[in-house]
């Protein structure tokens, strides 16, 4: 291997919970474009890519949907790189004639503008309702009254020939409530993110292809108050370019048999070379797979509202090597510099002062 060889590298930062950076709409955007011009292969999911109305497409960045995000990282799937997906759009029965008809107008204006491959498009049989909720610990969620429905119609656009799926379904409107107004200031978690989340996980466990969702709202009055990391919301009818432009590229998945061996082009858990996670939201699947697999964790100060941290979960208590698989990094501009050191063999411990003397075994 080359140094000058990309170091496949994890960029999660968990939706819903309300992290400073990447906990609203697409702020976590910059962030990814660094990290991926550090590793030159960056693979992430769509709550770090999907900025409302505001995209950012970018050649060596991987958009993988969350549950694909933990069965490539338990070594599960490979992942797959392809020029062009078709994307079909499944669209709920309950959406309203002119908002159905303003995602249709994406639609085409994505095709016609952007060179995206849409389609087909299917209407759900009746209307799928969707659920919000609040976890104990703040975090959003939320359940889906008709799944059946959903997933019916998910598997006619498979069989159509739609290798990728994009969902808009219609979502209770809150504009007046007080969790919508502290999230427009900045001070409050997103109430739909969690909910969405659970969308594209059933998805795409029952279809192993790529899937996202975009929430089917009201547009909101102006607030003068807006925080800037909402603004992508606020500049549009929808949110679905962001979904259709990262879906168009999104990797297929690959199921791993025991029988088969990794091809050249494809990805795989054991190429990855370190995951970039925020300190307090070490508790999902795929960074407890990376852990197990002592892939470098690069733990960032970013501020959410769960707090499963390197301490709660001891890590800081591993010794030996295994202690030199967890970095900490202030900030997501430390993180890119670790993963440079990481990709060109450089030791950490050289660029921090002091420098501990080596000692002799025997010594000790």
């Amino acid at each position: 291997m080359s140094i000058t060889d990309p170091l496949p590298t994890i960029l999660i930062i968990p939706t819903g919970i309300a992290c400073s950076l990447g906990g609203y709409a697409g702020d976590a955007i910059p962030a990814a474009r660094l990290l991926a011009s550090a590793s030159e292969c960056l693979i992430t999911h769509p709550n770090v890519m999907n900025g409302g109305s505001l995209y950012w497409p970018e050649t060596c960045i991987q958009y993988v949907e969350g549950y694909s995000l933990n069965l490539f990282a338990a070594g599960e799937v490979f992942l797959k790189p392809v020029r062009q997906q078709k994307v079909g759009l499944l669209l709920d029965a309950g959406l309203e004639p002119d908002l159905k008809k303003r995602h249709l107008q994406v639609a085409d204006g994505c095709v016609a503008s952007l060179g995206l491959n849409i389609g087909p498009v299917i209407t759900t049989e009746r209307a799928i309702q969707i659920n919000l909720k609040k976890g104990l610990s703040g975090s959003s969620w939320g359940d889906i009254e008709e799944p059946d429905i959903l997933l019916r119609a998910a598997e006619k656009l498979k069989k159509a020939g739609a290798t990728a799926i994009a969902v808009v379904t219609r979502f209770p409107d809150d504009s007046d409530g007080l969790e919508t107004k502290l999230y427009r200031q900045g001070n409050g978690v997103d109430a739909i993110a969690g909910v969405e989340a659970v969308i594209s996980h059933f998805l795409v466990k029952h279809l192993l292809i790529p899937c996202a969702h975009a929430p089917g709202l009201a547009p909101l009055p102006i607030d003068y108050d807006l925080d800037p990391r909402t603004s992508g919301e606020e500049i549009g009818y929808t949110f679905l370019q962001s979904v259709l432009v990262g879906l168009s590229r999104a990797p297929d998945l690959i199921c791993k048999s025991p029988m088969q061996t990794k091809e050249h082009a494809l990805l795989s858990n054991t190429d990855l070379g370190a995951v970039v996670v925020p300190q307090g939201a070490l508790g999902g699947e795929a960074v407890l797979s990376c852990i197990e697999k002592y892939i470098p964790l690069i733990v960032v100060s970013n501020q959410g509202i769960l707090n499963v941290s390197s301490t709660k979960m001891r890590l800081d208590c591993l010794s030996g090597d295994t202690n030199n698989n967890i970095l900490y990094a202030e900030n997501y501009l430390e993180a890119a510099g670790l993963i440079t050191a990481l990709r060109h063999g450089i030791n950490i411990k050289s660029l921090r002062r002091p420098i501990n003397c080596l000692k002799d075994l025997n010594d000790e």
